[in-house]
């Protein structure tokens, strides 16, 4: 017969990934979140409107940068706290397509996957 679900013992093991992963990509987040609300702090007193446009040009786009990788991780984060849900309350691991059991390989590489391979390729 099929297993419909991961043990207890192999959902431990995912609740300490994604426990990691998520204290690694919150530490990152902060940082960013850092990064972006100090802004430019340490900027020049430069009175060459030269040098003042480029460097906010270049401010803009480091800004742009940081948030969109922020706006990132914070999906991701969001993510692994969802699949956290699902390992607390037992479905973790369980393809929303297909409803079999997604690979532990494929699980412990994308730990906040719904979906098996098939079902991702399938999608199209």
């Amino acid at each position: 017969m099929e297993k419909t679900r991961y043990t207890e013992e192999d959902l431990k093991e995912f609740r300490e990934l994604i426990n990691k992963k998520l204290d690694i990509a919150r530490e990152e987040f902060n940082t960013l979140q850092k990064q972006l609300r100090d802004g430019n702090e340490n900027g020049t007193d430069s009175t060459n409107n030269n040098y003042l446009t480029l460097d906010d040009g270049a401010d803009t786009f480091e800004k742009e940068n940081l948030t969109q990788l922020a706006g990132r991780l914070k999906k991701f984060i969001n993510n692994l706290e969802a699949a956290m849900v699902r390992v607390e309350n037992g479905t973790y691991g369980v393809c929303k397509v297909t409803g079999k059991l997604i690979p532990k390989e494929r699980l412990r590489a994308v730990p906040h996957t719904t979906m098996s391979i098939e079902a991702k390729l399938g999608q199209k």
